[in-house]
């Protein structure tokens, strides 16, 4: 299976660059994945795809202000981190640039010094462990210096730090956010509850691998970062009873699917867990959990596309999205949305 596969041609002025208004008013794909019959909706009309019983599964991750700024002690050069994956307390695997700059015994000063960070170690791919040292709640400072970590292809500025952020976000510890979640407000969600559609929690940290393009022309050869997930077991019930009810299982996200799959016996039943999941899935996989999918609009070449071809098949997939285009959809992270049912 070749990366270029799974390329298709996206105008730069697609990509949304800033969210709108109101979250529920974005447009909304909907995508047959047995016949590839597409139809086109506004979001908040999701409530009248989904049925009594129907299993919806959110992932509640928090992203953290992870990008920090500061300065090299002693030369006063601007250094910039980024906060993966927290290792021990106050130790973290962070992506720092410029990366040169940052050798071990490095130490950088942020905020006039409210937090000092010395870089430990490094690891796979040249990232820095970072030991911090700080006086009060770490959580509390990096809600003070730090800014939202957005993807590298918004270059606008985010004015509201919460539009980066799912109306349900509850742990903490994303560097990036479930953005297929960022449609739904608590009115919209109260509503599909009423309708007698379960709401199921999971949690996935979303790590920057996300992001991380694919360099293998044979992309069976790549290999996905790791990141952390749990499922509590209240949460677990309520999957697995719709599941045995015969009623559908539908992902808010291509989180909360791999979250899912990675949890799952081959038998499709999901167990209360927690631990790193790998999980690359790509066309030929089969789904053991979940029955539909609500997901935003991904790039050309990545893991993500390879997901979603993975659940609807290529051909509907890259057809859905040429569509997309034509429509003039909006992209990525803030873009619009497709629900593959």
């Amino acid at each position: 299976m070749k990366l270029s596969d799974f390329n298709f041609d996206l105008p730069e002025e697609l990509i949304a660059q800033d969210p709108i208004e109101d979250r529920s008013s974005s447009r909304l794909l909907v995508l047959d994945k047995n016949s590839g019959e597409i139809q086109h909706h506004v979001f908040k009309d999701i409530i009248d795809e989904l049925q009594e019983g129907d299993c919806l599964v959110v992932n509640d991750t928090k992203v953290i202000p992870a990008r920090l700024i500061g300065n090299r002690v002693g030369t006063d050069g601007r250094i910039e981190v980024l906060l993966l994956k927290r290792k021990a307390d106050n130790v973290w695997e962070t992506l720092v640039k410029p990366g040169k700059k940052a050798k071990i015994g490095t130490k950088i000063t942020f905020g006039e010094g409210l937090l000092i960070g010395e870089v430990i170690d490094i690891v796979e791919e040249g990232n820095r462990l970072i030991r911090f040292e700080f006086e009060g709640i770490f959580e509390e400072i990096l809600d003070k210096l730090g800014e939202m970590p957005l993807p590298p292809y918004i270059t606008h500025e985010l004015k509201d730090k919460n539009r980066y952020q799912t109306v349900y976000a509850k742990h903490e510890g994303s560097a990036a956010a479930p953005t297929a979640g960022l449609h739904f407000t608590n009115e919209l969600l109260k509503a599909i509850e009423d309708k007698g559609v379960v709401i199921a929690k999971v949690t996935l940290h979303v790590g920057l691998g996300t992001f991380r393009p694919v360099k293998v022309d044979n992309i069976l050869e790549h290999h996905m970062h790791s990141e952390f997930f749990f499922i509590e077991e209240s949460e677990a019930n309520k999957i697995n009873q719709a599941k045995k009810a015969g009623k559908r299982v539908i992902s808010v996200g291509t989180t909360s699917c791999r979250t899912l799959e990675s949890a799952a016996s081959q038998d499709g039943v999901v167990k209360a867990t927690s631990g790193w999941t790998e999980i690359f899935i790509y066309p030929g996989y089969q789904f053991k959990v979940i029955d539909g999918l609500i997901t935003n609009f991904h790039l050309p070449e990545s893991t993500l596309l390879m997901l979603v071809s993975a659940l609807a098949g290529k051909e509907h997939i890259l057809n859905a999205y040429k569509t997309a285009v034509n429509e003039r959809y909006r992209f990525f992270s803030f873009g619009d949305a497709m629900f593959i049912k």
